[in-house]
C-alpha cells in the first residue's frame, strides 16, 4: 500500500464490519495501535468510528470501547439501534451507518488526500468512486482470507488499494481466538483421531 508522509489521512471505520472481519480472522483490534500505525503513514486529520448502540440496555459490551475511543483520538459517530423481530420470532437489532459514513467521506474528500475505509461492504463502491472523482485516493481495509470472505469484489476493484486486514493483524491486533473454520477443522480432526483409536 502506498502512503506518502505528507498525505493528509482520514480513517472511516465501520465498527460492526471491522469487528466481524477481525473475528473471522481470529483476533481483536487494538485501536491504540491502529491509530499509531496510521499516524506513522501520514498526517492523520481525523479517525471516525461508526456504530449503532442499543439505548435501553443496562450494560452494553460495546460501551467501554465506545467510551475509550471517544477519549482517545477518534471521532465517534453513533445512533440508536432499532429493534425488530426476525422470522423465527427472536429479538434482533439493526443499525446501519452507511449514510453517515458516506456523508463524512464526501465532506472529508475536500480536506484529505487519502481516505481509508475499514469496511468490505459492496454498497460503498459508488461512494468510493465519487470520492475519487473529487481527487482523493481511497484504500479499503477488509479481508478475503476469512470464511466467508468479508470484502466485496466490486469494492476491491474500485479502491485505489486494497489492504487485507489479515496482513495488518500483527501490527494492529491482539490475538484472542482462532477463526471458527480452524476451530471446527481441529475438532473434526480430533474426532477422526478418536474414532481411529477406537477401531
Amino acid at each position: 500500500m502506498t502512503f506518502y508522509p505528507t498525505d493528509r489521512l482520514a480513517l472511516f471505520i465501520d465498527g460492526a464490519n471491522l469487528y466481524s472481519a477481525a473475528k473471522g480472522l481470529g483476533f481483536d483490534i487494538d485501536y491504540r495501535k491502529l491509530l499509531e500505525e496510521f499516524r506513522k503513514r501520514g498526517v492523520l486529520v481525523r479517525a471516525y468510528y461508526y456504530t449503532a448502540l442499543v439505548e435501553d440496555q443496562e450494560y452494553s459490551p460495546i460501551r467501554p470501547l465506545v467510551d475509550w475511543l471517544d477519549y482517545n483520538g477518534f471521532r465517534l459517530v453513533t445512533k440508536a439501534a432499532r429493534e425488530y423481530t426476525d422470522a423465527q420470532g427472536r429479538k434482533r437489532w439493526r443499525g446501519d451507518m452507511d449514510v453517515e459514513i458516506a456523508v463524512d467521506m464526501m465532506q472529508m474528500a475536500e480536506h484529505a488526500d487519502h481516505l481509508v475505509l475499514f469496511s468490505g461492504d459492496g454498497d460503498f463502491r459508488c461512494l468510493v468512486e465519487a470520492v475519487q472523482r473529487k481527487g482523493a485516493r481511497v484504500s479499503v481495509v477488509s479481508t478475503v482470507k476469512s470464511q466467508p470472505p468479508m470484502a466485496s469484489d466490486d469494492l476491491r476493484r474500485q479502491a485505489d488499494a486494497f489492504i487485507d486486514l489479515a496482513d495488518l493483524s500483527e501490527i494492529i491486533g491482539r490475538p484472542s481466538r482462532l477463526p471458527r473454520f480452524i476451530q471446527e477443522s481441529r475438532m473434526n480432526n480430533e474426532r477422526e483421531n478418536e474414532a481411529d483409536a477406537e477401531a
